[in-house]
């Protein structure tokens, strides 16, 4: 039986701690004292913590007269939970709970001249299964600690994230609206891609797949930063999955800790860590169109002590396409090794690179305002053109706990990028009304890399009655890129009678430039609890920027220096245990390039975000819930200049998007999940010079939705099997901030089966199960399509 996780959640009695296992699989104990400890042992059990949570769990003096609480591996088949109180054995009482599993009340065993006189007594619906000492205490100090030890199901939804204050909060203590998507979803959908996982997500729409080399996002109207483990991610082509834990959905300005973005969030993607005890998995994939995809997955300890772990994820995949003459190859591999040095310090390297082949593929092209009636599988390009990419990044984390009030992260993290477009690569975009296209040839060289720097120092303290959670940070970032373009004769096709004949060369080189990049951060954040229902969020972070382009070809150079200063401050009452209500102010800028005509430099354009919900954790925190309603306003946006606008540009424009959104995720019923959201987004253009006021951005449906849901059978002949279904929707868009043309709505339906039984999974995944035509990104006179109806099995053996 594997342990994957140990939560400790504060309660008005004391501490809660839940070891969380996979399937809702029961914990049986024994229980004994030995000196001034209380001891319970789960037999037929292993911890499978990711090694940022070491591989023991400790909390050091949680109560008046309890020196530690421990939850380690004690042998290769028990975890044993040790509770060692300062004067003797703790008081500890075994209850059986329906709602909640196995309690352990744990009395305090401070002396007795802080005691109160008033006797404690046992929860009236709770029956004693055990007991260490006859006698109940009535201790001022007698408050008890609750050690809840449940078979926690791996359910839809997640109880806290890192992503929105850099520190492991609840969800329902952020005022701010944040979605996680936990591997359960991504493998009960079969996902693959990060579009196919952030569908899930209110308010996420896909805005461009750069030929169906990589995918890009928006938030709430706004282009979106995709980072991974808290850095930005800077693979030039889609990011693999093979290695995704889970992925957070932050919305809304976020600059106040990751520096320019802009005003819409971001998605972060959390890595898979090593386990403390061996896990092997080996996976593969087959599909529809020639899709082939074996992956594994193996981790455990390289010493016998445990210190030293590792984590090994591997994917290769090849594929065709329902779009003619389009095949596609990737190799993919993320080793980890983790080090835990002492007690309280761990140190990890990370490393990753990805190997990626495919034609450049825009898809169709518009005629007039709207997509050509065309089959989706129609090639507009050359067959042989072929980009190539390769990307590699390395992580070094240091985590130390000073003490359980004082902690350290220290991580560094350098990324490198080759882009190669071959000489067959056309483009083409928009076709006139008999169907001709006129095509660009555009091969081309791109290098990028980058080097980053985070210190956080995180320390928790009271002044008074308030406790505070106080992070420190920095940030330093250096990002060199060189780009070399070159152009060939103009080319020509027939999107209704398509001729692969073309011409290529003499070349003339278009592009010949570096820019090279600095950054600086520093940021301070206090999470404040005035009371148990009352929290307060304040921070704000200034950063600095500069960077220089060179042109070779024109010999110039170009300068930008940019530095901003952006806050966020939250609250959150809840005035139940189930409701928390928030609200939230926070800006974002970004570094904009160049200068008007008089030379002034151009400043950031800045996000300024306003934002209230509720949340809501139901059916015994099984299912949890947010509704927000927002504001999003991006000011000194680059617009025509009206006294020269064919030359020169002005930052007066302004866009605005408001929206209401709803996300829902848990566990209804025992075996049944669901994961659900709605998008409304008003995101218009509010002032500019080139753009009609009013227009709507690019990109962004009005409505969107989601629903997945799934069902296990929990016992007799059917148990292990599963069944799933959900659809996909959203409402027109347009491709361009001119509303030169629209993307039409769809609704699209999935579904699945699957069987887990012990160590086997298999699974068939049925996506676009009515071949629904609709498409996946628009940009400039072309929209990608989706994929028909397609058909993917997996199966997968841990071992």
């Amino acid at each position: 039986m594997q342990v994957t996780g140990v939560k400790a959640n504060p309660t008005p009695q004391g501490v809660e701690i839940i070891l969380q296992t996979l399937g809702g699989q029961q914990l049986q104990l024994l229980n004994r004292s030995a000196g001034n400890s209380f001891i319970v042992d789960v037999p037929n059990a292993q911890l499978r913590l990711p090694s940022g949570d070491a591989y023991t769990f400790r909390s050091e003096k949680p109560l008046e007269g309890i020196i530690e609480i421990a939850v380690t591996n004690f042998d290769a088949k028990t975890i044993r939970v040790t509770v060692t109180g300062e004067g003797g054995v703790p008081i500890v009482e075994l209850y059986d709970s329906p709602n909640e599993g196995l309690i352990f009340s744990v009395a305090s065993t401070a002396p007795s001249t802080q005691q109160s006189q008033q006797p404690q007594t046992q929860p009236p619906t709770q029956q004693p299964q055990n007991q260490t000492q006859p006698t109940q205490p009535s201790a001022s100090g007698d408050e008890p600690i609750e050690l809840v030890v449940t078979g926690e199901q791996d359910g839809y939804n997640s109880s806290d994230a890192s992503t929105a204050t850099k520190t492991d909060t609840p969800l329902r203590d952020i005022p701010q609206s944040i979605q996680v998507i936990p591997a359960t979803v991504i493998q009960d959908q079969g996902a693959v891609r990060l579009n196919e996982i952030v569908r899930n997500v209110s308010g996420v729409s896909t805005s461009n797949n750069d030929g169906g080399q990589g995918q890009s996002y928006k938030i709430r109207g706004f282009d979106a930063n995709v980072y991974k483990n808290g850095f930005t991610d800077d693979y030039l082509s889609d990011q693999d999955s093979a290695n995704i834990e889970r992925v957070e959905v932050l919305k809304g300005p976020a600059s106040v800790l990751f520096g320019r973005l802009e005003p819409s969030g971001i998605i972060n993607l959390i890595t898979k860590k090593p386990l403390a005890s061996p896990y092997y998995n080996l996976n593969f994939t087959a599909g529809s169109y020639s899709f082939y995809r074996p992956t594994l997955d193996f981790s455990g300890p390289l010493t016998e002590d445990g210190n030293l772990g590792y984590r090994l994820n591997v994917a290769y995949e090849n594929s065709g396409s329902f779009r003619d003459f389009v095949n596609k190859e990737r190799f993919f591999i993320a080793p980890v090794l983790s080090w835990k040095i002492g007690n309280k310090t761990n140190l990890t390297f990370e490393g990753e690179y990805l190997h990626t082949e495919s034609p450049y593929d825009r898809g169709l092209v518009t005629i007039g305002d709207r997509v050509a009636d065309i089959p989706i599988s129609r090639y507009l390009s050359d067959p042989k053109n072929q980009v190539v990419a390769d990307g590699s990044k390395t992580y070094l984390t240091l985590n130390h706990d000073f003490n359980q009030n004082l902690l350290l992260r220290t991580a560094f993290r350098v990324t490198t990028s080759l882009y190669t477009f071959n000489r067959f690569v056309l483009q083409g975009l928009g076709a006139s009304n008999d169907g001709t296209v006129n095509l660009f040839n555009t091969p081309l060289s791109l290098y990028r890399e980058t080097y980053y720097l985070q210190n956080d120092l995180t320390t928790k303290f009271n002044t008074g009655s308030l406790k505070h959670t106080l992070l420190f940070g920095l940030e330093l970032g250096k990002e060199s890129q060189w780009q070399q373009n070159e152009s060939g004769p103009a080319q020509s096709i027939n999107i209704f009678n398509p001729v692969y004949n073309f011409s290529f060369g003499p070349y003339q080189p278009t592009r010949d430039n570096a820019i090279n990049s600095t950054s600086f951060g520093i940021y301070l954040q206090d999470q404040i609890s005035v009371f148990d229902n009352l929290k307060f969020l304040v921070g704000g972070r200034f950063d600095t920027y500069h960077s220089t382009t060179q042109d070779f070809l024109n010999a110039s150079t170009t300068k930008t220096d940019s530095d901003a200063f952006s806050p966020r401050v939250g609250i959150v009452y809840q005035p139940t245990k189930e409701i928390s209500l928030f609200a939230n102010y926070s800006r974002s800028f970004v570094p904009i390039t160049g200068s008007d005509k008089n030379s002034n430099a151009f400043v950031p354009e800045r996000g300024t975000g306003y934002e209230a919900g509720i949340k809501g954790d139901f059916l015994n925190n099984r299912l949890s819930s947010t509704l927000a309603f927002y504001t999003v306003t991006k000011t000194n946006v680059r617009t025509a200049d009206p006294s020269d606008p064919a030359n020169f540009e002005i930052q007066v424009g302004e866009q605005r998007a408001r929206g209401i959104e709803l996300d829902v995720a848990g566990e209804i019923l025992p075996g049944w999940k669901i994961i659900a959201s709605y998008g409304y987004i008003d995101a218009e253009i509010t002032k500019d010079n080139s753009y009609p006021i009013g227009n709507t951005l690019s990109n962004t449906p009005r409505h969107t939705g989601s629903l997945w849901t799934t069902y296990t059978f929990q016992r007799g002949l059917l148990e292990g099997f599963g069944v799933g279904g959900g659809l996909f929707a959203a409402s027109k868009a347009y491709g361009d901030l001119d509303n030169s043309f629209t993307v039409p709505g769809f609704v699209r339906t999935d579904a699945a089966l699957f069987y887990k039984k012990d160590r086997l999974r298999a699974s068939i995944n049925f996506k676009n199960l009515f071949s629904t035509r609709y498409f996946e990104t628009a940009f400039f006179g072309s929209a990608y399509p989706a994929a028909p109806f397609t058909v993917q099995g997996t199966i997968s053996w841990e071992f």
